[in-house]
């Protein structure tokens, strides 16, 4: 099993990135998947979610408006489109199954983000 993220970057506030997680060795059409962050000293923290067949996208408030999760089932690849970016998005991002933090959950090696100007 792998999951590969890359997209990140340094960036000024303000501006976008967009993330890619490239997954093999799992069915990724039939699972949920999500988004999770960790930035500098704090915990993993959920970001976005979403369903089989893109069903049911879910963010944290303090990314709604600005991120957006989509997922290609063709390419089993996972997505992150995100805008207005601010100082506090900055962490180490990582795509992972499921809808939730849990122990089990399978996560990649992270992509860092910074935003700074």
């Amino acid at each position: 099993v792998q999951l590969v993220e890359s997209g990140g970057g340094l960036v000024q506030p303000g501006g976008s990135l967009r993330l890619s997680c490239a997954v093999t060795g799992l069915p990724f059409r039939t699972y949920d998947w999500s988004w999770v962050r960790q930035a500098p000293g704090k915990e993993l923290e959920q970001v976005a979610s979403i369903g089989f067949a893109g069903r049911g996208p879910v963010y944290a408030d303090f990314v709604k408006g600005r991120f957006t999760i989509s997922r290609d089932d063709t390419i089993n690849t996972l997505y992150l489109q995100m805008n207005n970016l601010e100082t506090e998005d900055t962490g180490l991002y990582f795509c992972a199954t499921g809808r939730q933090i849990w122990d089990g959950q399978t996560r990649g090696q992270g992509t860092q983000v910074t935003v700074s100007s």
